[in-house]
């Protein structure tokens, strides 16, 4: 592999731009590492064979009409063994390539930060500055940041499941391309750092990709949770400083003053995502829980372990709160080993003391043991303790820093990391609450006959008859796992109910009837659930406004939204509307579908929140996050965006904090600016409408 010679291959030539010559220098540099991996690794004969298809193809795109015949009978040729190395050689290429690409953007990045007069287009301080021309002040902004809520949810994907060791040689790979963006290295370290760089590829190359014949729920789960324990954690902070830095600069009179409230929170449905999946259960979705309460223990640990090397401050140096000097002293009862594991020596610096300690009631919480942290919050206000103590007694320089970096972390991550969605199919839902209510014909009768039998059922806190069958155990079980995964894990920890492919307000109300049976809620309490709708046809989503609009005229269930805080999530998928009417009719039926709910819902005094279902292509709704907001329907964001991040596109737009960060920042920063302006409409608005749905109909047409 390696960027071809001007004499092995006509092509035409590729034109770059002086300002990603850099990145054409990575690929060819990179490109000969992945061939000499493959001649090393697999022999001359893999790397000739690697290297004529690679020629085939070139030819064939620039027009030889013999190369696509020539290059079908060598891919015909393959042995399966042969065929796997073959494979592998060009999937480490593309890796390559595409790691090279997030280094490059990484130093791009690096060149508008050194130019402050230029911000970078889409940042926050090109958004604040943009805002303010258009007259938007601090105090407006401080209220718009107050309102924004952005929640990427990461959803499954089999063949995205890569092992947690290969994801992390990848981002050793390009921590090492980061590294030789020094132009201080000497040839020496820039060959050092290439061996380094081989040494990965070479030993990711030994490395079984998929070492079970079926990818199992927790290695989904290890996927997810890698982005989000390896980078985003470590990320977030910086995340907010970089928007704190930007409202200082350009609101300089008042930017100290405004506080940036949590904004960006996680989400995810491994382990809870139900809907075709028979291995997802209740047990998986206590498990999923589990896995990442240990995680995020663990790194809460570690980092007041090291805090506590940090802050070394003496009482004789300097005064500490008293606060933190009585919780020590009862956590050392609590926790008498740990009060004896710290040295003699340390036990007059007193920060040092209670981190320790307060490491000690991770662990206990860890474990089960006793005396544990009932809650995030009653952590944070050990941390907060800290940072007060430090603000009030000269800290400010001497590690307060690095204590709102963690306060950050858990304000962000509690004890779940992401708030797990849970998600069935509406027909299952259908056939359980049939059982339950013994109408033998509950799948043949109407939408509307089921709702007003669902409406008795509440009402009437009707019990269910008889014995379920296996499937409606399930089901039923999942609701009390739910109830379970609350209490232990914080309210916040368990996400929306998602109903996919919902018809009418009857699958709501099911889910509510199913939920009381389940124990979630019983005796007269309301359900503690956000029960979403998920609108996936192109039929259903012409309909989405009139059956919420049906649903919230019922008095039981705007009771329940009433405890919910008069607000309701409405999912909409993007790649079954595709596949059910074609490209164009299902983005122009999805922007109607938005404007409908949002009419229904003002009309109606409830808050929205927008779920939106994108896959990773343009066809499954893919594309530029930031541009999709911007062009949102008026009310169709108001600070709040929910979105499906899925497949490859997690890693592209989470494989590295810096992209990371860059991603969340174009996002947060649409949201912020569509929500700070009002709206202007044009008046060639309605004739845009016309010519839209003219190009629906016929497109509709034509791919059906």
């Amino acid at each position: 592999m390696s960027i071809p010679a001007s004499d092995s291959v006509p092509r035409a030539d590729i034109f770059f731009a002086e300002k990603d010559q850099a990145l054409r220098d990575d690929v060819h540099r990179l490109g000969e590492l992945v061939g000499e991996l493959v001649k090393d690794q697999g022999g001359e004969a893999l790397f000739d064979l690697v290297e004529a298809a690679r020629r085939a193809s070139i030819a064939q795109r620039e027009g030889d009409v013999g190369a696509r015949q020539e290059l079908k009978t060598l891919l015909s040729a393959l042995t399966p063994r042969t065929a796997r190395d073959f494979i592998r050689a060009f999937s480490t290429y593309f890796q390559m390539v595409n790691m090279a690409e997030k280094v490059h953007r990484i130093r791009r990045r690096r060149v508008y930060l050194q130019d402050a007069d230029t911000p970078q287009p889409f940042g926050f301080a090109d958004t604040l500055r943009r805002l303010k021309e258009a007259g938007v002040d601090a105090p407006t902004l401080e209220k718009v940041l107050a309102t924004v809520s952005v929640e990427p949810v990461f959803t499954a994907h089999p063949t995205e499941a890569t092992r947690r060791t290969l994801l992390t040689k990848q981002q050793n790979v390009a921590r090492h391309l980061i590294e030789m963006l020094d132009p201080y290295m000497t040839p020496q370290e820039e060959s050092a750092t290439l061996g380094r760089i081989r040494m990965e590829m070479t030993t990711g190359w030994q490395t079984e990709e998929h070492p079970e014949a079926q990818v199992r729920v927790s290695d989904e789960a290890e996927h997810v949770l890698f982005f989000l324990t390896n980078v985003l954690y470590r990320m977030i902070p910086p995340f907010y400083e970089g928007l704190e830095e930007a409202i200082a600069a350009v609101f300089p009179e008042h930017g100290s003053r405004i506080r940036v409230p949590i904004m960006v929170r996680f989400g995810s449905w491994v382990g809870g995502d139900m809907d075709g999946n028979p291995n997802v259960t209740a047990k998986s979705l206590r498990e999923s829980l589990a896995r990442q309460r240990a995680l995020v223990l663990d790194l809460y640990y570690n980092e007041c372990s090291a805090l506590s090397k940090q802050l070394s401050q003496s009482e004789s140096r300097i005064v500490v709160n008293e606060e933190i000097t009585r919780r020590s002293a009862l956590y050392a009862g609590h926790f008498p080993q740990g009060a004896n594991s710290v040295p003699a020596r340390h036990r007059q610096m007193p920060y040092r003391v209670f981190l320790r300690l307060v490491a000690a009631r991770l662990q206990a919480t860890y474990d089960d043991a006793a005396f544990p942290y009932e809650s995030p919050e009653e952590f944070i206000h050990d941390i907060e303790l800290v940072a007060d103590s430090l603000r009030e007694n000269k800290g400010r320089n001497a590690g307060l820093f690095a204590v709102y970096r963690l306060l950050r972390r858990i304000e962000t991550f509690g004890f779940h990391v992401a708030t797990l969605d849970i998600r069935q199919n509406a027909l299952v839902h259908r056939r359980v609450v049939g059982e339950g209510l013994q109408e033998e014909n509950w799948l043949a009768m109407s939408c509307e006959a089921r709702t007003a039998r669902l409406k008795e059922a509440l009402n009437r806190r009707e019990s269910p008859v008889g014995r379920f069958s296996s499937e409606g155990r399930r089901t039923l079980a999942v609701f009390r796992a739910i109830a379970h995964c609350r209490r232990k894990y914080g309210a916040h920890a368990i996400g929306p109910y998602i109903i996919s492919m919902a018809h009418g307000p009857d699958d709501v109300l099911s889910v509510l009837l199913l939920a009381k049976w389940g124990d979630l809620g019983p005796k007269g309490s309301a359900v503690p659930l956000d029960v979403v709708p998920l609108f996936e046809t192109v039929e259903d989503l012409q309909n989405a406004a009139s059956i919420m609009s049906g649903l919230l005229d019922d008095h039981s269930y705007r009771a329940h939204l009433e405890k919910r805080r008069s607000h309701q999530m409405v999912m909409v998928g993007y790649s079954d509307s595709n596949k059910d009417g074609g490209l164009a009719s299902a983005r122009w039926t999805l922007r109607q579908a938005q404007e409908g709910l949002v009419e229904v819902m003002g009309r109606m005094g409830v808050s929205l929140t927008i779920f939106h279902g994108r896959g990773g292509t343009v066809s499954r709704g893919g594309g530029r996050l930031h541009e999709a907001v911007m062009a949102a329907p008026a009310g169709a964001i108001a600070g709040r965006l929910r979105m499906t991040e899925q497949g490859e596109v997690i890693n592209a737009k989470y494989g590295l904090r810096a992209i990371a960060m860059r991603s969340l920042e174009q996002t947060v920063s649409s949201v912020v600016a569509v929500t700070a302006q009002e709206p202007v409409p044009d008046p060639s608005e309605p004739r845009w409408c016309s010519v839209m749905s003219e190009i629906a109909t016929a497109s509709r047409d034509v791919y059906k």
